[in-house]
């Protein structure tokens, strides 16, 4: 098979069709789990950082926010607080489930909870004032047809918001945090969860992932401006924006 017709799965190249149903079993062992699997990855800051996307973001009330890849709600359960109208999308019917479960126990029913393939969206063209993608794109097959779809999606002025991992450009927390990721969270994840492997694949697939620059580069090749990121942890984490404009 040759590396064109390929995409990285963890340090894997494998077929896209192969990803797709391979990061798919990922999610459904993981999706009961999903907030022991945040907390052993980030050391229980990604609340942290999702409180800083959100305000960010700046949602407003009354505004439409396609949250992609927003399963289990984290996301969307920020946005739906400052007022605005949120529609969470996931590929993985399985997250989706664990999700609407949260959201019953919170009382939240306004939540809109579609499953759908970021790559190929059913919404019609100007649909969303926002777009937010958070520890998800870097799961995703085609990423650049993935970033065309929010670009696709979001009305004229509308913003994309991603938070994503990254690398740390920090000398010595580097060495400290790839220890911390490649050896120890595997092992945790094993003891914690029974899944060592879905672990491991996040953390290589967190190694594949673009550096920062390069995926702004990919942000702006899909039609957004103003494109822009702010490192967490020297890189570790990453916020990206841009506009539609």
């Amino acid at each position: 098979m040759s590396t064109e017709q390929t995409v990285s799965f963890g340090y894997e190249q494998v077929s896209p069709e192969e990803k797709t149903a391979r990061v798919g079993a990922v999610f459904a062992s993981v999706a009961k789990r999903y907030d022991i699997m945040n907390d052993l990855m980030s050391a229980g800051m990604h609340r942290l950082w999702k409180d800083d996307f959100v305000r960010r973001l700046n949602p407003l009330p009354c505004e439409q926010i396609l949250d992609m890849a927003g399963g289990t709600g984290d996301i969307a359960f920020r946005i739906a607080a400052r007022g605005a109208d949120v529609t969470v999308a996931d590929i993985n019917p399985n997250m989706l489930e664990v999700g609407m479960a949260r959201a019953a126990t919170r009382g939240l029913t306004s939540l809109v909870w579609r499953e759908e393939n970021a790559e190929t969206l059913s919404f019609p063209d100007q649909s969303f004032d926002g777009y937010t993608i958070a520890f998800g794109i870097r799961n995703v097959t085609d990423i650049p047809a993935a970033l065309k779809e929010a670009h696709r999606v979001l009305r004229w002025g509308g913003r994309f918001f991603c938070l994503e991992f990254s690398t740390t450009t920090w000398p010595g927390f580097a060495d400290i945090y790839d220890l911390y990721s490649e050896k120890l969270v595997p092992r945790i994840g094993e003891i914690v969860a029974k899944d060592a492997d879905s672990y491991r694949y996040l953390i290589e697939s967190i190694r594949r992932f673009p550096k920062m620059p390069e995926f702004a580069a990919m942000i702006r090749a899909a039609g957004l401006a103003q494109v822009k990121y702010t490192p967490i942890l020297g890189g570790a984490v990453a916020i990206h924006s841009g506009w539609k404009v």
